[in-house]
């Protein structure tokens, strides 16, 4: 079965600055045949979705910085996972004795495959054949992070080292509790292990200077692609930036609203901010750090 692209990538036609730019979880693209398997209608499956995101950080290739987005949606295939995350109580057969079972994310229903979308929705009315999660892994998951990987090392050649910024949004609260708003931003970088701490910061206080609230870590401290790719002592650095959807899209209706514009410009400014800082300034506060 021929799949469209797992990926799209604008590449600047000199890079400028050792920055990656990826939203994994912005893709749109739902298979008839994944709709048709599905118990719930695709309003519905679009709450897992990080509506735009790719949209917020376009300018990044016009500044001559890669950006790497995914065509298929994270209810059908979530690249910021193992590749084989995957619960075995979804499939008619038994799982190949690599996957992994057991993860913390497989228990919540969000593996490489996930059971459910937001407020624990489940996704689909009868079981998978293990095969089409096979299928899945092979023709969307791989080749996408085969091509992270290589702009990653040619990032890497170029610059000395190589900064993964990765972008996602989140929803606007955690329950349903009006008191319990989320700050504007969250910066993940595994609690200190996968990023310079000079990039959260001049992120963070870019951002404050701003006018927004950003939080570290809480609750969010990256995932899979965050503290996989994230190597500070070999010049791999990766941050994953959370954005509140309430800041640009009507959380009910999926469609942008007027404050899209505004955030799209500042996230512009954020990244011709980041592109000054030099190879000097990391690798001095490498030979501080150690």
């Amino acid at each position: 079965m021929l799949v469209p692209g797992p990926f799209e990538v604008s590449l600047p036609n000199t890079p400028l600055g050792p920055y990656i730019f990826n939203s994994p979880h912005s893709g749109s693209l739902y298979p008839k045949r994944f709709l048709s398997a599905s118990r719930l209608d695709s309003h519905t499956l679009r709450a897992s979705e990080d509506a735009f995101v790719d949209q917020l950080f376009c300018s990044a290739s016009e500044k001559g910085l890669p950006l790497m987005r995914a065509i298929y949606p994270r209810a059908y295939l979530d690249l910021n996972r193992e590749p084989y995350e995957l619960d075995p109580r979804m499939f008619s057969a038994p799982l190949p004795p690599y996957a992994n079972t057991r993860s913390v994310r497989v228990a919540g229903g969000l593996g490489t495959i996930a059971r459910i979308v937001a407020d624990s929705r489940e996704i689909y009315a009868d079981k998978l054949p293990v095969e089409e999660a096979l299928l899945r892994v092979e023709q969307i998951y791989k080749p996408y992070h085969s091509q992270l990987r290589r702009l990653l090392a040619q990032t890497h050649v170029s610059f000395g080292y190589a900064v993964l910024l990765d972008c996602h949004s989140m929803p606007s609260r955690s329950s349903g509790s009006a008191m319990d708003n989320r700050a504007d931003f969250i910066l993940g970088d595994r609690y200190g292990t996968a990023c310079s701490e000079i990039i959260v910061n001049t992120v963070a206080e870019f951002l404050r200077d701003k006018g927004y609230a950003v939080d570290h870590n809480k609750p969010y401290a990256g995932g899979f692609i965050t503290e996989h790719y994230g190597r500070p002592l070999k010049g791999l650095h990766a941050m994953q930036i959370e954005i509140n959807r309430s800041l640009y899209m009507d959380e009910n209706t999926l469609e942008k609203h007027q404050g899209f514009d505004q955030l799209q410009q500042d996230i512009g400014a954020m990244i011709d901010h980041l592109i000054p800082l030099s190879h000097e300034t990391f690798l001095n506060h490498s030979l501080a750090a150690e």
